[in-house]
């Protein structure tokens, strides 16, 4: 059964595999023993190897070990993750916060604590997988409405009893096309019709916003939502994910989220990296200021080449290609190139739509960015593309 499957993933050109990554995740890595440029890390600000993350994650375990032992309800709360919700809820300006061992355990966790059965939930289209599966776990009657399309999502909101309870569900940072959601139009009509607005803001914490919390502070809509999920594993470079809030909410996810009470907590060594990062993140604006100057930089090359671009708001830039068999050549092509960049395909990404989807992290050099540019040329025109 699993042998004709898997053949017939690779006839239709959408069988994954497992690439073995032999160094650090930097901007230069060895890929099954060939260095090459990574345009696929979500490791935006380059913490992910930072001597002081290293450094704080050695403290800790030498202290308190390598594992946490249990959940936080059996095994007691460690330092690290105390000092960590205090410092996101300080970063974050909330009350407390809640950390948890991923940003897929974090939805499937917070949404089902939200809502329940006899309740609704409106998700855009191109919602995370974990805010679907988190929405499914709920219970609650689920509809989708199309990308970013207000309208469509005016009129669900319209046409449903003004007394159900009702979550709109979306991402901030939309992690294969890289656009972004419209936070101030979506915050409005959830209080026009008094519902409750979620945003996985898993990349845009530490990128968006003039301090790098993320998208509601670059929309300017954080004192309009009263809660904030967010990860550590991207521009944080470490990983797990968090909830942060009122204390009341907090509370309440200590009991009600089953991710949260029945799944054992993470390293106390990815604790305190993690709060060394966010103190990095707030010492070092440098380092979105690279970033961003390398991500405009990159954009430009590529769409100067005739590439065809998703509207993307953020460093992740995906090329359009649209079978899947043409960007899975184009991959092999890059890598042989030296360019690490693999290719999105169903059912990550809708049919049609595979493509290339790179990332741009604050430690490119230029002249790797335009060394991979020149890999994009070479590629595109050998294949047609361009």
């Amino acid at each position: 059964m699993f042998e004709d499957r898997l053949r017939e993933l690779e006839e239709q050109h959408l069988l994954r595999r497992l690439r073995l990554v032999e160094s650090e995740p930097g901007p230069v890595a060895t890929v099954e023993g060939r260095r090459v440029i990574v345009m696929a890390s979500n490791n935006y600000l380059g913490l992910a190897t930072h001597p002081l993350l290293k450094r704080a994650a050695i403290e800790a375990t030498t202290r308190y070990g390598v594992g946490s032992g249990a959940s936080r309800l059996v095994s007691g709360t460690l330092p690290p993750h105390q000092d960590l919700e205090a410092a996101l809820a300080r970063f974050k300006a909330t009350e407390a916060a809640l950390v948890f061992g991923s940003g897929y355990l974090a939805n499937v966790g917070l949404i089902p604590s939200l809502i329940g059965s006899g309740g609704l939930i409106l998700a855009d289209r191109l919602c995370h997988a974990s805010l679907i599966d988190g929405c499914r776990l709920s219970g609650a009657d689920l509809r989708v409405f199309r990308h970013r399309d207000l309208a469509q999502l005016d009129s669900l909101l319209a046409r449903r009893s003004p007394r159900r309870d009702t979550l709109i569900v979306t991402d901030g940072v939309f992690s294969m096309d890289g656009d972004l959601a419209p936070l101030p139009e979506l915050v409005a009509l959830a209080e026009r019709y008094a519902a409750r607005l979620v945003v996985d803001d898993a990349h845009g914490t530490g990128v968006m916003g003039l301090h790098g919390r993320g998208t509601l502070e670059h929309f300017g809509v954080e004192s309009r939502i009263p809660f904030h999920m967010g990860t550590l594993g991207k521009a944080l470079g470490t990983s797990g994910a968090y909830v942060a809030g009122p204390q009341s909410l907090i509370r309440y996810l200590v009991n009600t989220a089953r991710s949260f009470i029945y799944t054992t907590a993470p390293p106390p060594g990815t604790a305190a990296a993690s709060v060394a990062a966010l103190e990095l993140l707030q010492a070092e604006p440098e380092r979105r200021a690279r970033l961003w100057d390398n991500r405009n930089h990159f954009q430009t090359g590529l769409k100067a080449l005739g590439f065809r671009l998703a509207e993307s708001q953020s460093p992740i830039i995906p090329v359009l290609i649209g079978e899947p068999r043409q960007a899975l050549t184009l991959a092999e092509r890059l890598l042989e190139l030296g360019v690490y960049a693999p290719a999105i395909r169903p059912p990550t990404v809708p049919k049609e739509t595979s493509r290339i989807r790179t990332t741009v992290t604050s430690e490119h050099t230029r002249e790797q960015l335009d060394a991979v540019l020149a890999a994009f040329r070479n590629a595109g025109q050998e294949l047609g593309l361009i």
